[in-house]
């Protein structure tokens, strides 16, 4: 019985861990979900799964559930997350969305426990801070990204061997081919209907500029430990192949599968034994006959130049650029601002900018709520 946590469990992610979850119940507990103001779901959640403890964003919510189930443990706020972090399960998914990922992380791996992580702002903002921990405390990080989980499944086996390139997929998006004049003018509708994933608004939107992927090269920085200029992006529409690694004598090994984040996060929580059945299986007859490959277009989506510029300037950059990125994915979600300021407004936030280096947790922390203060 591995007892598991859940930080997120009324997402898109959060969901289908609690799918796969539900269908292997004789090899997983649930020791606390986590969800921000979606209880009515966590209430469906916590009859089918009996967690020990339950977080939710506001206390209100946790006083009234509290009443309802006298047997749930309820916390509330950020104090709620960093409790669920250090709780006494084995291993902690992180699904939530934004820097509000990484301090629970953070407490998670100083308590010991495994990480699976589909937070990737975590790894954006503080990558140096959390690897160090990771690699002080001895802990496992278990990426459930579908691409970062591809590339981690590639290198099984395959220790030690010198890797000449992380070759990273991109579906390109709903605006793949556009042109910047096009983009100009595609509304909210647009931009959040994904070809082949099921997302949540936030990563949908990072989807449509392609900031999500250059987000994922810096998690994969991290992740792996291998330089900026050794990830490659692929814009492979047909999100068949989930990304790959070619190694020094040339050989590329891809991890292949449906579109369904069912698999990685199967990985992630059953490592390192595969859980049967766990996603939706593919047929290449139907699915397979066609598998392309593009180079992306960095002038019209110019968010992905953005991300590689912040992580090789380093220091408080990429706090920047994922707090900024954030508050203007929520504004154009609003519609106070039109696609492409997106793009622009991030740009003119990093120009003004100036860095510090050798950040902590908190200083991580401050830095992020200052340029939130100066964007808003």
């Amino acid at each position: 019985m591995k007892k598991v946590t859940i930080l997120g469990s009324t997402g898109s992610i959060g969901t289908q861990a609690l799918d796969v979850i539900g269908r292997k119940r004789e090899q997983f507990q649930i020791e606390t979900l986590a969800c921000g103001q979606n209880t009515e779901l966590l209430e469906q959640q916590i009859q089918k799964f009996s967690p020990k403890q339950a977080v939710t964003e506001l206390e209100q919510d946790a006083c009234h559930l509290a009443k309802v189930y006298p047997k749930v443990d309820f916390l509330w706020g950020e104090k709620g997350l960093l409790a669920a972090a250090e709780d006494d399960s084995q291993i902690l998914l992180n699904s939530l969305v934004g820097i509000r990922g990484l301090v629970p992380t953070y407490h998670a791996i100083q308590s010991g426990k495994e990480i699976a992580l589909a937070n990737k702002e975590t790894l954006v903002a503080g990558g140096e801070l959390i690897m160090k921990a990771v690699q002080e405390k001895g802990a496992r990080m278990l990426p459930v990204d579908s691409e970062h989980s591809a590339i981690f499944q590639c290198l099984q086996g395959n220790q030690g061997k010198k890797i000449r390139k992380i070759l990273l997929t991109a579906s390109g998006g709903p605006f793949r081919g556009f042109s910047r004049q096009q983009l100009a003018d595609v509304t909210l509708a647009q931009a959040l209907h994904h070809p082949k994933w099921s997302m949540g608004k936030k990563i949908t939107i990072d989807s449509a500029t392609m900031m999500n992927k250059g987000l994922e090269v810096i998690e994969a920085k991290w992740l792996f430990d291998v330089p900026l200029s050794d990830i490659q992006i692929l814009v492979h529409p047909q999100s068949i192949m989930h990304s790959a690694v070619e190694f020094e004598d040339g050989s590329v090994i891809a991890q292949m599968g449906s579109a369904d984040m069912r698999i990685p996060i199967s990985v992630a929580l059953g490592y390192p034994q595969r859980i049967p059945d766990a996603g939706n299986r593919i047929n290449f007859f139907e699915e397979g006959a066609n598998l392309s490959f593009e180079e992306p277009d960095t002038e019209v989506f110019g968010c992905i130049n953005l991300a590689y510029e912040a992580s090789k300037a380093g220091g408080s950059y990429p706090v920047v650029l994922n707090a900024a990125n954030e508050v203007m994915v929520d504004k154009f979600l609003k519609g106070q601002i039109a696609f492409l300021d997106i793009e622009k407004n991030i740009q003119k936030i990093l120009d003004d900018h100036t860095p510090t280096y050798n950040l902590g947790l908190n200083e991580i922390i401050n830095i992020d709520k200052e340029i939130r203060k100066e964007v808003l």
